[in-house]
């Protein structure tokens, strides 16, 4: 399935090739013309029936993880975190470290002999260490070196009424919907893109659309949910099992007003289910991407995911369903000149 490959590949910031090959070996044929640039970005471009606004859809390759920053005498390995993670989750989580995804355990002092003080505060990174099973700094220098990049070991489970948990799904999610539009949708000229490095800047978003120059963006994502109980409505950003999320605003874009209406008229008029996006946190490449150069009108679709930047992301099939939907219906829309 191509979710869990997508998900289960290593692609933190700075380091995508190995999803970039997963989908440049998707679309290849599926495309009329295809490159990388020099930051690693994917832009692909279909021929389509003309159309005066030329329209690019992006989804981001790369995932928060860690970095190997030193190997001490015993072995143990010490680490950076690369993109926004909660230090909260990573005690005791099992990871994959380099090319040749050496297994590690993070660990930490245990609680029997932390101080009280200790118990109530979340540990710092500095506290931390990746066990590699190894007995000394020279065992763990033929294994791993500094620079190595390092993932969540977790793997794609369905579970569940129709839910997905894995790593990465912000934003394989969007590579993957992205990656099925490509494959689908003949006669319709867009570019699809496939950027590097958004979540430690955004950087890959900017060389593509001043390359690119879109009119139009929709950039797909997976984002923040927390749809707990006993939590006022309009503290909850998105629910599960209640469609795409289309943004209103976040830290780096005020979404414009008339495209995110034709976007949400578009799902009314062909009963699919949608939802808004109430936090304005975070933010995603329309950041970029809507003032480089001339400018671009910008939307963005989400896919709702639980637990978000962490090996046990969740989100619902239901949801990724009607995701695609809406986006293949915009596209027919955009087709006949009415975006």
């Amino acid at each position: 399935m191509l979710l869990k490959k997508l998900t289960e590949a290593s692609g933190v910031s700075g380091n995508e090739k190995e999803v970039r090959n997963i989908i440049l070996d998707e679309i290849q044929d599926f495309v009329d013309d295809i490159k990388v640039d020099r930051l690693g970005n994917i832009i692909a471009y279909k021929k389509g029936k003309d159309n005066p606004k030329k329209l690019m859809i992006t989804a981001h390759m790369d995932e928060v993880g860690l970095m190997i920053t030193d190997i001490d005498d015993m072995g143990l390995l010490k680490f950076t975190t690369v993109g926004g993670i909660d230090k909260r989750i990573l005690v005791s989580k099992p990871v994959l470290i380099g090319d040749n995804k050496v297994l590690g355990v993070i660990g930490a002092k245990p609680i029997h002999l932390q101080k009280r003080e200790e118990w109530q505060n979340a540990l710092e990174i500095e506290q931390l260490y990746i066990d590699i099973g190894v007995n000394n700094k020279t065992e763990g220098e033929k294994l791993v070196s500094i620079g190595d990049y390092v993932i969540f070991n977790s793997q794609y489970v369905e579970f569940g009424d129709k839910l997905v948990k894995a790593k990465a799904l912000d934003n394989r999610v969007g590579c993957s919907l992205l990656i099925e539009l490509i494959k689908e949708i003949e006669d319709i000229g867009f570019y699809g893109v496939f950027t590097v490095m958004e979540e430690v800047g955004l950087v890959g978003a900017g060389p593509v659309a001043y390359t690119v120059e879109p009119d139009l963006s929709i950039i797909l994502e997976g984002t923040l949910c927390y749809d707990i109980p006993k939590l006022d409505s309009h503290l909850i950003p998105t629910h599960l099992n209640k469609g795409p999320a289309i943004s209103l605003m976040d830290r780096t874009t005020l979404f414009d007003m008339e495209f995110r209406k034709r976007i949400t008229k578009i799902a009314e008029e062909n009963h699919i289910p949608y939802q808004y996006r109430k936090s304005s946190m975070g933010g995603n490449d329309s950041g970029k991407i809507h003032t480089t150069k001339e400018g671009s009108v910008t939307a963005t679709i989400s896919v709702p995911c639980r637990n978000i930047h962490s090996p046990t992301s969740v989100m619902s099939k239901q949801d990724y369903e009607n995701t695609y939907k809406l986006l293949k219906t915009i596209l027919l829309e955009y087709e006949k000149g009415e975006l």
